[in-house]
């Protein structure tokens, strides 16, 4: 029944009562068409527009950069209190966490998200390792699964070993599956609550799966 509640919020993110950047494209036959709408536009030059907006299937913030063409894009900006409450619903929406090291510090995120890196780069990897919200696990009873974050309550981290909780009750064990034969870093990005909305990076934090101890989830 909460599964069911959470995929109807979800689905009012477009008819929330805030606004922000809007971007159209007027078309060959001269109609102005919307391309994305709630966005936040970070860059707009002779060549490319690039924009953040909210990915509901993955509930995370993505960035996109269109190519500017023939056809011409047009943008309706905002105001920064616009921007500020489109960075709120994010945070409502978005998988929201705490992040704990090995020291003790802890760290309270929202557009929580795993992506991969070169080791100690700061590059994206390949994209064909893209980002998730889910964390592939080799569990130690045997197979193999990608578990979505919404599953999740807690995962503690033993070195490779983790221990999951899910909101279900069940636990289980294995290690972190690293979904390329590359050398890479598992990371944990998010946005914390001073994050700016008009950065030009959808994180302002990020830690590596090997400098965690424990990541727990808010419901």
């Amino acid at each position: 029944m909460k599964q069911v509640a959470a995929v109807l919020a979800m689905l009012t993110l477009g008819s929330l009562p805030v606004a922000a950047d809007t971007i159209y494209q007027m078309t060959a036959q001269g109609r102005q068409v919307v391309i994305q709408r709630s966005a936040i536009v970070v860059q707009d030059d002779s060549s490319t527009l690039t924009y953040k907006h909210f990915d509901l299937p993955e509930r995370r913030v993505v960035k996109v950069t269109l190519r500017k063409g023939i056809l011409p894009y047009q943008v309706s900006s905002s105001t920064p209190v616009e921007r500020q409450e489109i960075v709120r619903s994010w945070k409502h929406f978005s998988y929201r966490a705490t992040l704990t090291d090995p020291a003790g510090t802890t760290t309270a995120l929202f557009n929580l998200y795993l992506d991969f890196y070169p080791p100690g780069g700061r590059g994206s990897l390949l994209e064909s390792v893209p980002p998730r919200t889910t964390l592939p696990v080799s569990l130690s009873q045997g197979g193999a699964e990608e578990i979505d974050f919404a599953k999740i309550d807690r995962v503690v981290f033993q070195g490779e070993h983790l221990k999951l909780t899910l909101r279900d009750g069940q636990e289980l064990e294995g290690r972190f599956l690293m979904p390329t034969e590359k050398p890479a870093e598992a990371r944990f990005l998010g946005m914390t609550d001073h994050y700016d909305p008009a950065s030009n990076e959808v994180f302002d934090f990020f830690l590596p799966l090997a400098k965690l101890s424990e990541v727990r989830f808010e419901r």
